[in-house]
């Protein structure tokens, strides 16, 4: 069944109307007709289950038939600092990334980084890895569209790290199975968690020490090196083991 989001004002006490670009997606991509049921999401905890009531040129108006509470999220919040890795490696960690459950991806433009980005192609990127999100969250049923921030700095990533209950980093020279197996499965639901992943080559000796004065607890992945499209999908699918069983 497909699936779209909307903006709260879009809701009705019976009705939800749907504007913007998913006007022409419903009626000339997926061709649906007035009857079908459809799916949508306005950014919460909730899902509308709709019938489609009319179509007109730049509206789909759809009748609410019944409201799912939230089941589909995660019970944290993850926030993925990606280093910008090479080509169109992004676009597939996003997808993966949003698939999992993550909650926001933060590009992080660290002193290994070798695609560098002036700002009109930053804000080309944004809209392009935002629009991979989306289409992410309708394929896995996400209730919300998981945002693709601003390209940081590490020192503003690391920053914007504080207000998060619990951070990581993954590091090839971190030390310690069991002590990460502990920290990992102590994380408790509610809690925001960061994830801090490297480009090609890792991290920076000064960016890990700077992480470490920020509290970001480096973690250890097991004995091999992984990819950087590797080790964020990693974490992530421990952390959506261990959260969903919570």
């Amino acid at each position: 069944m497909y699936r779209f989001f909307v903006e709260p004002d879009q809701i009705e006490e019976k009705w939800i109307r749907i504007r913007g670009s998913d006007v022409n997606h419903i009626k000339n991509v997926l061709r649906c007709r007035i009857g079908e049921e459809i799916r949508v999401s306005a950014q919460g905890d909730r899902e509308y289950a709709c019938c489609i009531e009319q179509i007109d040129e730049d509206e789909i108006l759809a009748e609410i038939l019944y409201i799912q509470e939230n089941g589909m999220e995660l019970t944290s919040r993850i926030y993925l600092f990606q280093g910008i890795p090479k080509g169109d490696k992004m676009e597939w960690i996003i997808q993966k990334a949003v698939e999992l459950g993550v909650y926001e991806v933060i590009p992080v433009d660290t002193k290994r980084s070798v695609v560098k980005l002036d700002r009109k192609k930053k804000e080309n990127k944004i809209r392009r890895w935002q629009a991979i999100s989306e289409s992410a969250a309708k394929q896995s049923k996400r209730m919300i569209i998981p945002k693709i921030s601003p390209v940081l700095t590490f020192d503003q990533a690391a920053d914007r790290a504080d207000s998060l209950d619990v951070c990581l980093i993954p590091y090839e020279l971190a030390k310690g199975f069991q002590k990460t197996r502990s920290i990992m499965e102590g994380i408790r639901p509610g809690q925001s968690i960061g994830i801090f992943i490297g480009p090609e080559g890792g991290f920076d000796e000064q960016e890990v020490k700077l992480a470490i004065e920020h509290k970001i607890v480096p973690i250890t992945l097991g004995r091999r090196i992984l990819r950087t499209e590797t080790a964020g999908m990693t974490v992530l699918s421990i952390l959506m083991y261990l959260l969903e069983g919570k």
